[in-house]
């Protein structure tokens, strides 16, 4: 555990380093601009997902048709193997690798942006396994390419997401040679052992799923179980407000 502290304190130095600061308002399962008083500062500990909006009309009008509207954007959070804080995300401002990124520096550049950003943060902390565990993954995809054909079929017929072809769909790959963004922060939460490998659906999964811990889809609202491991959404701030 000595490790895991230090590498949280080595998170939160850096996270108040930044202009403008880091903060979170009040937990809320819903997808609008207000701003929920009193706000608290935020130091980012792994574990915590990162859910974002996109201005792009692309963006917004996909999601839509494929069932997934108002959450465009997710990646996970993670102590890189050097200490230092580490946001992995797939196709992060819709470019087209995996990219791991400063989270605070991240959710200023959404928020700057025009978007709307939220955490869930972590309730029950990873163990010092659970976060090796996880390191170990995250920084074996940087790098790879963004699963542009997998994502585009999430609007058609081919989808896994189907109410029977999910239950068909082979569960956690592990490695995969390209993600999406909410595909891999499922596959980093099964590699950490946050979710049943056998029952996890990552590349059905979408930013929406992730933010609200259920779906539309009944498999994967059984399944996806996240309410006893975060904390429901919270809007991110750079600036405390009463």
């Amino acid at each position: 555990m000595g490790a895991l502290g230090l590498s949280l304190l080595l998170i939160g130095g850096a996270a108040s380093e930044l202009p403008g600061g880091s903060y979170f308002c009040q937990p809320a399962f819903a997808l609008d601009s207000e701003v929920r008083t009193p706000t608290e500062p935020y130091t980012p500990q792994p574990g915590d997902i990162f859910l974002a909006t996109d201005q792009e009309l692309w963006a917004r009008v996909g999601h839509w048709l494929a069932g997934g509207a108002g959450v465009h954007h997710s990646g996970i959070i993670f102590t890189r193997s050097d200490g230092k804080p580490g946001l992995i995300e797939a196709g992060p401002f819709n470019k087209v690798k995996v990219e791991i990124l400063d989270p605070c520096t991240h959710m200023h550049d959404h928020v700057a942006a025009g978007d709307i950003v939220w955490v869930r943060r972590r309730c029950v902390p990873l163990t010092a396994e659970q976060s090796r565990c996880l390191t170990a993954f995250a920084e074996a995809q940087e790098g790879k390419p963004f699963a542009s054909w997998r994502m585009l079929a999430q609007v058609t017929p081919l989808r896994g997401r189907t109410p029977l072809r999910i239950y068909f769909c082979r569960a956690a790959h592990g490695n995969r040679d390209k993600y999406f963004c909410s595909e891999l922060v499922m596959e980093c939460c099964v590699a950490a052992g946050l979710h049943d490998p056998e029952t996890a659906r990552p590349k059905c999964t979408y930013p929406r799923d992730l933010f609200f811990g259920k779906s539309s889809n009944w498999y994967l609202n059984r399944h996806l179980d996240m309410d006893d491991g975060w904390y429901p959404p919270t809007r991110w701030l750079e600036w405390p407000c009463k």
